[in-house]
């Protein structure tokens, strides 16, 4: 039988250049991410994600008002994040935002919940990274309980307990679709299990079927804790162009502008073209024509058992019209080749 997946698409909404090479300003890098959703949509394309960030190099702190503008001019694509940082916000507020996206949609809101690899939202809404692992915790539980009952009760150290509370608006009755991003560790493998919702991977780097163990982890436990087992996806970076060498040639001096710029703030290795294209060749890039990426994407889908695979498409400052360029090869060409290579086994 064939291997059923769905193939979509993130974004930060990375602060792109524009034709006089300067970056551009942050209004319009928004209206730019709602003009490539919208585009997403026309080809076909099955999600968009978009990660909230609160900093300079990202324009998306708000996602879900970016994805109710996508929603008002689309009617198919289905509407994400990539992800939710939950652990410095209100699960409560986050469910309202999301519940009212899922009803003015026609149920297309499927979030992405996660603690995010970036803190600035620590200092900036008052919480302490000390309790970084407590806050995301009890944050999801809280989530999961919403996304599941009518009425909740609930109590927790991070915030005020609810006593058989109802929160509107209220899901209908087909629910709403809750991912976890999940960077790498066993533990969080776990926590998506017990708390009965969809993982998806965030693989950045090195070969995908590293991450093979987690995915086997997570059918463990899904086995030892009697729950059945859920759509497993995987979030990676890529870009699409008419031959391989005109892909790296586009995306390499972007790549090298954003893990440069994190680099120097994380104390990272200084990034250099030859671990870039090892990236691209062996590794977690998805980078070259529509036959390359869809054979690797193809490949991954396989190995790892995947019901979903998203590409972040924008990676640093490349510019609009490539990533609208990227968008329609991936929906015309891609997705088409993946999906040939998947029936045939």
């Amino acid at each position: 039988m064939a291997q059923h997946v769905e193939l979509g698409l993130d974004s930060f909404g990375d602060v792109t250049i524009g034709a006089d090479g300067r970056p551009k300003p942050q209004d319009q890098v928004l209206r730019d991410v709602v003009e490539q959703g919208v585009f997403a949509d026309s080809l076909g394309i099955d999600f968009i994600g978009l990660g909230e960030h609160h900093r300079p190099d990202f324009a998306i702190s708000a996602p879900e008002i970016v994805l109710a503008a996508i929603a008002g001019q689309t009617r198919r694509i289905k509407l994400g994040t990539a992800v939710t940082v939950l652990s410095t916000d209100d699960p409560v507020r986050v469910f309202q935002r999301f519940s009212t996206l899922n009803a003015i949609s026609g149920g297309r809101a499927e979030p992405i919940l996660g603690r995010g690899s970036f803190t600035e939202s620590y200092p900036l809404f008052g919480f302490d990274t000390a309790q970084y692992d407590q806050l995301f915790e009890e944050r999801l539980d809280l989530f999961a309980r919403l996304v599941k009952e009518d009425r909740v009760t609930w109590s927790g150290q991070t915030r005020s307990g609810l006593q058989d509370q109802r929160v509107y608006p209220p899901l209908g009755p087909e629910g709403m679709v809750t991912w976890v991003g999940v960077g790498g560790s066993p533990e969080s493998v776990v926590r998506v299990v017990r708390h009965d919702l969809r993982l998806m991977l965030a693989i950045i780097g090195g070969d995908p079927r590293r991450f093979l163990p987690y995915v086997d982890l997570y059918k463990r436990a899904t086995d030892q804790l009697g729950r059945e087992q859920q759509p497993i996806g995987v979030h990676s970076p890529g870009h699409v162009a008419e031959t391989d060498e005109a892909a790296v040639e586009q995306l390499w001096p972007h790549y090298s502008d954003m893990f440069g710029r994190l680099g120097r703030e994380r104390g990272w290795p200084p990034v250099n073209r030859a671990n870039f294209i090892d990236e691209v060749k062996r590794g977690s890039l998805y980078v070259g024509s529509p036959e390359t990426v869809a054979r690797k994407i193809a490949a991954t889908v396989k190995d790892l058992g995947l019901s979903r695979f998203d590409m972040k498409y924008a990676t640093g400052p490349m510019p609009h019209e490539q990533l609208m360029e990227g968008l329609r090869l991936y929906g015309e060409k891609v997705i088409p080749m993946v999906r040939e290579i998947l029936s045939k086994g």
